[in-house]
């Protein structure tokens, strides 16, 4: 019988003022395309030349990762839980679950194959004013040591001139599950190829954020801003006060005072003033990983561009870090009968 699972291809979406490339390994925003103060466009995103640079291949035997992608999760979607759990375990309705700890001491991106890794199929790719594509990706019970079929979709769609929406959805069949998905595209919004976001300026609706102990997994408190190297509830220039976090911002802000549209809250507005572009975003998730980039290092990507530390920026909007683990963080377990729906709007503009 011919193998029917699909294959990693690339698409594009297109309204005339905003182009943007995706493939479905993984849903990766592959480049994404908006004008600056001279109405050129650059590409915004950090990303590679090709399909297959991101492609990792898999042992199906002893489930391992034989060549290592060159992507540190560049443009895709991570799941079936985004950022870490502690140790790689949980309990969930009196049952403990182990995941692989892809980031020893931790599980992290849904571990060694995520759905970062996963191709996609692709259910509907429209064209014309508002294009749009739509990509499903079904999880077996047990995959990555998560319990539960579920079947998610992502769609991407240019609802206007300089807006990206993403709309993530989770259907489980018949087990309770965990879900946090986290779209981790790294931004710099003075083109991909144009060094660090030092200089970029961010505001972030969150007087509160989760500190995290030694391994970048939340403690479980929730504390202010105020006073802190956090505190980006007026804009603030990101290199600022970055040295006084160890490697940079890897911290998940607590959206908690953003004004509202359509059900989603004012996440972050984030200002590059060399081409005067800004990224506004909005979501209908409890959180924000802001994260700039730290671990990136000589990166090859677009057109040999080399990417270094704080070569870009990510704004994760995702369910906290470590949530199951955590009874006072808002919840990520999605039962039967119930749906996991987490958007994102994307609003670019030139100030």
């Amino acid at each position: 019988m011919a193998d029917q699972s699909p294959k990693p291809e690339t698409f594009e979406l297109s309204n005339g003022s905003m182009k943007i490339l995706l493939t479905n390994l993984g849903c990766t925003i592959i480049s994404l395309s908006v004008p600056g103060k001279d109405g050129v466009l650059s590409d915004v995103v950090l990303g590679l030349d090709s399909v297959e640079s991101y492609q990792y291949v898999i042992d199906d035997n002893i489930r391992n990762l034989c060549t290592k992608g060159l992507s540190p999760y560049f443009g895709c979607i991570v799941g079936r839980v985004a950022n870490r759990i502690k140790d790689g375990k949980f309990t969930l309705d009196g049952v403990q679950y182990s995941l692989p700890l892809n980031k020893p001491p931790n599980s992290l991106h849904g571990g060694n194959v995520g759905f970062d890794k996963r191709v996609w199929e692709v259910v509907e790719h429209k064209k014309g004013e508002t294009p749009s594509i739509t990509f499903k990706y079904h999880s077996q019970d047990g995959e990555e040591g998560y319990p539960g079929d579920i079947t998610f979709t992502a769609t991407y769609t240019l609802t206007s001139n300089t807006t990206l929406r993403l709309d993530m959805e989770g259907i489980p069949k018949d087990k309770p599950t965990i879900v946090n998905l986290a779209q981790h595209t790294y931004w710099n919004l003075a083109g991909h190829n144009s060094g660090n976001v030092l200089d970029h300026s961010i505001q972030i609706w969150a007087n509160h954020l989760t500190p995290v102990d030694e391994n970048t997994v939340p403690t479980g408190e929730i504390k202010p801003v105020k006073g802190t190297p956090f505190d980006f509830t007026s804009e603030k220039r990101i290199g600022n006060n970055i040295s006084e976090v160890g490697l940079g911002y890897d911290h998940n802000f607590v959206l908690d005072c953003g004004e509202e549209k359509d059900g989603l809250r004012h996440v972050a507005k984030v200002r590059d003033p060399s081409s005067s572009r800004v990224l506004n975003l909005w979501t209908s998730a409890p959180g924000v990983q802001f994260y700039t980039g730290n671990y990136v290092n000589g990166v090859v990507g677009k057109g040999g561009a080399v990417y270094e530390k704080h070569a870009g920026l990510c704004l994760e909007t995702q369910g906290f870090p470590n949530a199951i683990n955590q009874p006072n963080f808002p919840s990520v377990v999605v039962r039967p009968g119930e749906k996991y729906q987490h958007t994102m709007l994307y609003e670019f503009s030139v100030e």
